[in-house]
């Protein structure tokens, strides 16, 4: 279990620069094939904030697919939004804010919310952070939300990440959120594996 998340994050930083390691990824191939799935949330997103943004990677991702909407970036470690809004700050449909999910609220004004990551790492009380925070972000949204999380389903299990059953979080979110729910667990983001992750896709409206 990691105790500090804030001081863990800032040390990869220190390690590797602003680089994919430093936001805990193997490389930027894994890390945009996230984005990818995540992005099929709908073709034609026409606003999304990403929940913890890092380095601003899934906006450098979302220009490779000819996105021109707008796009608010949120993060608990200042210094991931500061080096992001340095690289993509003059851009005036890009913002990039401070958010601490714990304490504080997820902007409203935007059709999609994306999350990547934020639910790996193993804490304290991580199943009720993970419906918390999917609660928080789907009644902030207005067409709906998609995130990743690591998989029960898998052949190994790192000791500090935390695995969840996709069948639990999708009958939580299809019970108590939204019937719009959408399991995907079959992509790869590490080649010769298994899908060791999924991902969930909620909607407020029938999609069209």
């Amino acid at each position: 279990m990691i105790r500090d998340l804030k001081s863990h994050y800032r040390k990869l930083l220190e390690q590797h620069g602003p680089s994919p390691a430093a936001v805990q990824h193997i490389n930027q191939e894994s890390q945009f094939k996230r984005f990818e799935v995540l992005a099929e949330v709908d073709k034609n997103i026409d606003s999304v904030i990403d929940v913890g943004c890092g380095l601003g990677d899934m906006y450098e991702y979302l220009l490779q697919t000819n996105f021109s909407g707008r796009y608010l970036g949120l993060d608990f470690v200042a210094e991931f939004v500061e080096l992001a809004k340095n690289k993509y700050g003059n851009n005036p449909n890009v913002e990039f804010s401070v958010c601490d999910l714990a304490v504080d609220a997820i902007p409203k004004g935007y059709d999609y919310i994306l999350l990547s990551g934020v639910f790996n790492n193993k804490m304290e009380q991580n199943k009720t952070f993970m419906l918390d925070t999917i609660e928080k972000m789907f009644s902030s949204c207005n067409k709906g939300i998609a995130f990743n999380a690591m998989s029960t389903y898998v052949d190994y299990e790192a000791e500090e990440l935390f695995y969840s059953n996709p069948l639990d979080i999708f009958d939580f979110c299809k019970r108590n959120i939204t019937p719009r729910v959408a399991l995907k667990h079959d992509y790869l983001v590490k080649k010769n594996s298994i899908p060791f992750e999924y991902t969930l896709y909620l909607y407020k409206d029938a999609m069209k």
